[in-house]
Order: C-alpha cells, then structure tokens, then sequence
C-alpha cells in the first residue's frame, strides 16, 4: 500500500502564493504517476493537476493552468504543488493520489486513481 501525506496548506490572501508538499511511504513513490484534486465545500472532488513517474510530463486543470506547477523529488519520495496567484475559488480541500496505472490511463477522473492522502485545507481570502 502507498501512504500519502499532506502538508503545507493554510489561510492566505488572494493574490498570494502557496505551496503543498505529499510525501510518500509504504512502496517507492517512483512507481507511481502522482497527482492533486481539490475538493470545494458543497462541490465534487477536481481533478487539478498530475505528474508522470519520472516527473517530465504534466497536465493541468484549465482553472489552475499557468498558476499551479506540480513537480516531484523522487529521491525524496515527495511530491509538489506550488500555486500562484492565488484566488478565492481555489478554496478548497486538497488531496495527494497516486496511481498504478500508467500515465495515458490515470486520467482527470477520481476512479482512477487508487491512493488518497486525507487533504490538508487551501483558504484564499478576497
């Protein structure tokens, strides 16, 4: 099993930037694609952003594109999310997920990917 861990969210203002940390134990993170959802209150979970393996090749949400980055330190078995910009629709709850499917396969939707974090919270204040 693949254990996530959050951190690094909190309260900030908009405009702000702000960056979540997971870290990953129980199997080498290396061999998993990584990805975010967010989750609002009172809205599904969000597919935000996902990073394959070896962290060369990335997809983004249209709503986060040019604002989020999500990286990976393997060596570490980290993975990143810095986010820019920052505005009050990007409150949310934030989850770590990993998946063993290869990257083409492990797509936007939430049934793909089989690990969760528990979320830390993003507060963005206008």
């Amino acid at each position: 099993q693949l254990q996530l861990v959050e951190s690094g969210g909190g309260l900030v203002q908009a405009g702000d930037s702000l960056g979540l940390s997971c870290s990953a134990s129980g199997r080498p993170g290396s061999n998993y694609v990584m990805g975010w959802f967010r989750q609002a209150p009172g809205k599904e979970r969000e597919f935000v952003a996902r990073i394959d393996q070896y962290g060369s090749t990335t997809n983004y949400a249209d709503s986060v594109k040019g604002r989020f980055t999500i990286s990976r330190d393997n060596a570490k078995n980290t993975m990143y999310l810095q986010m820019t910009s920052l505005k009050p629709e990007d409150t949310a709850d934030y989850f770590c997920v990993g998946s063993g499917r290869t990257y083409i396969y492990t797509t936007s939707s939430p049934s793909d990917w089989d690990f969760w974090g528990q979320g830390t919270q993003v507060t963005v204040s206008s």
